[in-house]
């Protein structure tokens, strides 16, 4: 199990997303993810969905806390066989985070840092490019979307191990983009972990 998504089968290794990501990879002869693995705490489907908008548009900055406190209960064991040495959380476009007042992924990185004892780090991952909502476009569109869409802070000592954070994970394209971008900087191996996920069966 890679990002965590319900399987259609007990005998099925990837979801639909991730087997055609790797898929594509093998066909170009490259590796197929730079995130290692992941998990989420909820499907993407009411009440949960309900509350991850309310958190992102209507400023329930405090439900961030109540998610990053289901993640320490949850996943805090996970969180330590993956000896996390430090928390990145996605990073919204500069204009958009102005517009908002938060990014609600670093709301919930940072209240997960205060429980776990783990660095927060809201100063290594930017967003450059001004995207347009993933929500809207295909899977092919998706990825195209995100080309240059990050970068990392020059000069960031990266660890071994990272653990990104996000709120919504959907086909799990926006991950692997940041995650490529990290990898590329130095860390190791990339984890996430998220609020909700698709079906993707």
């Amino acid at each position: 199990m890679h990002c965590g998504k319900p399987l259609s089968g007990e005998t099925r290794e990837y979801c639909h997303d991730c087997a055609r990501r790797m898929d594509a990879a093998r066909r170009h002869g490259r590796e197929g993810f730079c995130v290692r693995q992941g998990r989420s705490l909820w499907v993407h489907r009411e009440p949960v969905s309900g509350a991850v908008y309310k958190l992102k548009y209507k400023n329930k900055r405090n439900w961030g806390r109540i998610f990053a406190v289901e993640m320490e209960e949850v996943y805090g064991r996970q969180i330590r066989q993956w000896g996390i040495q430090e928390i990145i959380p996605v990073p919204l476009h500069p204009s958009r985070k102005r517009a908002r007042g938060f990014n609600q992924s670093e709301v919930i990185a940072r209240e997960l840092s205060v429980l776990t004892g783990i660095p927060c780090r809201a100063d290594v991952l930017f967003r450059i490019k001004k995207t347009i909502p993933q929500k809207l476009l295909d899977n092919r569109a998706r990825t195209e979307n995100l080309k240059g869409a990050f970068a990392v802070a020059r000069g960031w000592q990266a660890p071994e191990n990272v653990l990104l954070i996000d709120d919504i994970y959907t086909t799990g394209a926006t991950l692997e983009k940041a995650a490529k971008m990290l990898r590329k900087a130095g860390a190791r191996n990339i984890y996430f972990l998220t609020v909700s996920i698709g079906q993707g069966i």
